[in-house]
């Protein structure tokens, strides 16, 4: 049953606080270090959260501060939400202090935020915080490790990383339960920070500071109304090691050990820390970084194949027979003109381009295609392993099934409630039909910017013509040679340049248009944005080179009959071929974006980061002179030093990145075959560059818990059917491997006289008016097909059936015999479900007794003891009878 919201509902839902203040908070033993420093001025109380915002000065005039009059509606009304929302805050039991900061021509004021303990309990409780009930004293090992132990080869990529989190079996927190969870005899140090940080978020994200019914709530509201500058929790201390260099590791931070072991360039070759990623990050930033290094992994053996097709194509560039042809012809094929004013060129011309062609078109990059198709899907089905593992042990292995809560920007802004089916809970609702026909709307905004993006293309198309036009007229005999392939390498840098640019604009759209749909959790409305971005950058990045594989020069016609568009003369392939245009249009696109991109992520943060620490030193400034003040980085306050830094942006961008960059290398890999050792460089400068931002330029991110890497899962596999496909095709059409095939079958295994085979002679009607020329295709003297055409296309037809039959039964023989759990995490899964069962029985007891795993987990066969008779008052009964099992019997 729907019912309609009001405003009085609404906050009941927002804030459902039942307990006050802890009255007694800071005068307990904390634990808190005496050199933690993220603290209040009590030395005591812990900081969970910041809450920062500036304000205007115009001047020091007699010792009082004036503030700017330029806006003063605007600042009133942001005064006036802070304050509301603070003092909500405060009403709902979260302790404050606040520390202000003067500078030059502003004020910065701190709002430092700690939860009491029985904050932390009540959210606990509500957002499903996963705690600890056992240790797991079993060690964790990943698959190269175990092959290497195997092998007895010494592994150079493992690394003692000190401090490791203890893996536990965990379940979801009840405070009726609270002795039964390992370590809940100290308030203190029972939440980790991390979860201290979500429950924090969580009040902020879902407290209200005016009014519902404009969607007046939550931080996230705040910071983009600017009533609020930045809001972030703290990072643990500084990454720098100690000056002295004497400390002990295992003494570090966590953020020390993160930078020593894992930010640093000179880890490049080593395993990150993905343990510690998760302890510090959380599980959706450990998620990524654990999918990076997997692919970054398995793109080793990918390049070596790549790079050993490449060598191949060197060797075949020697000795090929048709390249020696074309070399020595000399003038023996005069080639018609490629364009309307263009020349009669010899094809002896071409003989550099032609064996520079054949290091990306030869019969390795057949065996190349069929090796990156089932490369493809066994690495996704071993990610899907790796996955449950990772995610068993986080603690996520349920996570969006059973725990994830509506968003807080959902839950202010629904217009009515339903109970759920599924808890009894009254929940805010969206109807389903208002949503459909936004997301209808949505799609007609996708579908519009997607052929405003092929009017680019058809755009760029033209702009090569016409230069090759203007080029041919300009009469200097070297550009007139080159005209070509200026205008092809022109054409693919334009295109990555409006590429560029589209994205941006695109990607604000699709963040509004994600927004208006009203998605009710966190995960399908990053699903549906993503898949929004990706519809839109799969056309963008995709278009051109999908136009030169499969449509540039197939609609050329013939001498005397030429078609047009446009009134301009359908372009043709350049003289080497359209695959060695496609292969550098690839290389442009996919290594060129990677550069611009790693540029950026490795100048633009530190810019950044410098300019913000040169606007925020703090200086007070006075008639007399401006004072500026003289401690260093290492005297400023952990808020004041976090605030310094840059705002973390989330992992799109990242994810993006490494998916466009997973097609490139599997959807045209037949015509680019060291595209997968490009990938692995660009990966291991990757994941570094990333580490770097996230512990040294980044402010620290809220945790966010996630069981997968979500819909990217979904596009990559997208992604590997569409490869098959596309390689497929590229082999059958654009390249060169079946009509030599062919020519072999029909000339007793030779390629002598291939040249002449490809070759048509322009009809008599065409030669009236023109000088004989030959071009490329199979047409007699009328412009006819010949019957090889036809001979050849049902052979293409045919290995493109035989190709993707081939591939994909393959493929689902790899799923079939690689399941997606590990036999060991189901039976871990199984423990943990009947562990967290007792611990939350009302009528059961929890064993203190810690089990060896060893013994629980074991799964060598034992045989059973043999009985032979029993006892006449004794039936026989069946080994499951349950009143066998006794009651004080510790959980297996």
């Amino acid at each position: 049953m729907m019912n309609s919201r009001k405003e009085g509902d609404d906050i009941t839902s927002l804030i459902a606080m039942t307990n006050t203040s802890d009255q007694n908070y800071g005068s307990m033993d904390t634990g808190v270090s005496s050199g933690d420093r993220n603290v209040f001025s009590d030395g005591i109380t812990r900081i969970d959260f910041v809450l920062v915002w500036e304000e205007s000065l115009a001047g020091l005039k007699n010792g009082a501060l004036e503030k700017d009059k330029s806006s003063p509606t605007s600042q009133d009304s942001h005064m006036k939400w802070r304050e509301d929302f603070l003092s909500r805050l405060q009403a709902n039991g979260i302790n404050k202090e606040m520390r202000e900061v003067l500078q030059a021509k502003k004020k910065i004021t701190y709002v430092l935020l700690s939860a009491p303990w029985s904050v932390l309990c009540y959210y606990a409780e509500e957002i499903s915080l996963q705690v600890p009930l056992q240790v797991v004293t079993t060690p964790n090992f990943n698959w190269s490790e175990k092959m290497l132990e195997k092998t007895k080869i010494p592994n150079i990529m493992s690394q003692d990383v000190p401090n490791l989190p203890p893996d536990y079996y965990t379940c979801q927190f009840r405070t009726n339960k609270l002795e039964r969870f390992l370590g809940s005899e100290n308030k203190e140090t029972f939440f980790k920070t991390t979860q201290r940080h979500q429950v924090l978020y969580e009040i902020l994200a879902r407290t209200p500071y005016g009014s519902l019914e404009r969607g007046e709530v939550g931080i996230d509201r705040l910071l983009s109304e600017k009533a609020f500058t930045a809001a972030y929790p703290l990072h643990e201390g500084p990454f720098e090691m100690p000056k002295d260099g004497s400390v002990d590791p295992k003494a570090l931070s966590l953020r020390q050990i993160l930078h020593r072991y894992w930010a640093r360039w000179a880890c490049w070759y080593k395993y990150q820390p993905l343990d510690h990623i998760r302890e510090y990050y959380g599980e959706k930033i450990a998620l990524y970084f654990a999918w990076l290094g997997f692919y970054t992994g398995w793109l080793l053996p990918a390049a070596v194949v790549g790079t050993v097709v490449f060598l191949f194509g060197i060797w075949q560039m020697v000795n090929d027979t048709p390249a020696q042809e074309i070399c020595q012809s000399g003038n023996e094929y005069v080639m018609c003109p490629l364009c309307n004013i263009c020349t009669y060129w010899n094809l002896s011309s071409i003989c550099k381009t032609f064996k520079v062609g054949l290091l990306f078109d030869n019969g390795g990059t057949v065996f190349f295609s069929i090796f990156m198709a089932l490369w493809a899907v066994t690495f996704l089905e071993y990610w899907k392993r790796s996955n449950a593992v990772l995610t068993h042990r986080w603690d996520c292995s349920e996570f969006q099934e059973i725990e994830e809560r509506p968003r807080p920007e959902f839950t202010a802004l629904a217009p009515l409630t339903m109970r759920n089916p599924v808890t009894g809970a009254e929940e805010p609702y969206f109807p389903e039909k208002r949503r459909f026909r936004r997301t209808l709307t949505s799609s007609m905004v996708i579908v519009i910017m997607v052929s405003v993006v092929l009017m680019f293309v058809i755009a760029i198309i033209l702009y090569r013509v016409i230069l090759s036009i203007i080029i041919y007229k300009s009469n200097n005999a070297f550009l007139i040679f080159s005209a070509g392939r200026i205008a092809s390498l022109s054409g693919s840098v334009l295109n990555l340049l409006v590429i560029l640019m589209l994205s941006r604009v695109y990607i604000y759209l699709a963040h509004f248009l994600t927004h208006w749909e009203m998605h009710r959790t966190q995960t399908k409305y990053e699903d549906m944005f993503i898949l929004k971005v990706f519809i839109f950058q799969f056309v963008n990045f995709y278009s051109s080179p999908v136009y030169i594989a499969f449509f540039k020069g197939r609609f050329v016609g013939f001498p005397g009959n030429y078609y047009t568009l446009l009134g301009i003369r359908n372009e043709d392939c350049g003289a080497g071929g359209c695959l060695i245009e496609l292969a550098q249009e690839l290389l442009v696109i996919m290594v060129g974006k990677q550069l611009i991109n790693n540029i950026q992520e490795f100048i633009v943060p530190k810019m950044k980061s410098w300019w913000q620490r040169r606007q925020l030193r703090p200086t007070v400034k006075t008639e007399d002179e401006e004072v500026e003040r003289k401690g260093q980085v290492d005297d400023a306050a952990p808020w004041e030093t976090d605030y310094e830094l840059l705002v973390c942006e989330g992992l799109f961008d990242e994810y993006l990145e490494m998916v466009l960059q997973f097609g490139f290398i599997t959807i045209f890999v037949a015509a680019c075959p060291l595209a997968p050792l490009f990938a692995l460089i660009n990966n291991w400068v990757e994941v570094r560059l990333d580490a770097q931002k996230f512990v040294c330029q980044y402010r620290r991110p809220v945790v966010e818990r996630a069981k997968d890497i979500g819909i990217w899962m979904d596009i990559l596999q997208v992604i590997t059917q569409v490869a098959v496909i596309s390689n497929a095709f590229l082999i059958a059409f654009t390249t060169d491997f079946l009509p030599r095939l062919y020519y072999r079958y029909n000339n007793e295994g030779t390629l002598e006289g291939y040249v002449n085979f490809t070759l048509a002679t322009s009809p008599s009607s065409y030669n009236a008016n023109h000088t004989q020329c030959r071009y490329r295709g199979f047409r007699d003297q009328h412009g006819h097909y010949r019957p090889e055409f036809f001979h050849l296309l049902a052979c293409r037809l045919a290995f493109v059936i035989v190709f993707e039959h081939v591939v994909f039964f393959i493929g689902r023989l790899i799923d079939l015999m690689v399941p997606d759990i590990p036999e060991e995490v189901e039976i871990k899964i199984k423990r943990e479900h009947y562990m967290a069962k007792e611990a939350l029985a009302e009528n059961q007891v929890l064993s203190e007794v810690i089990v060896k795993e060893e013994e629980n987990l074991s799964t060598d066969l034992r045989r059973r003891a043999k009985i032979d008779k029993l006892p006449a008052s004794h039936p026989r009964q069946r080994d499951s009878s349950p009143h066998i099992l006794k009651r004080d019997r510790p959980p297996l």
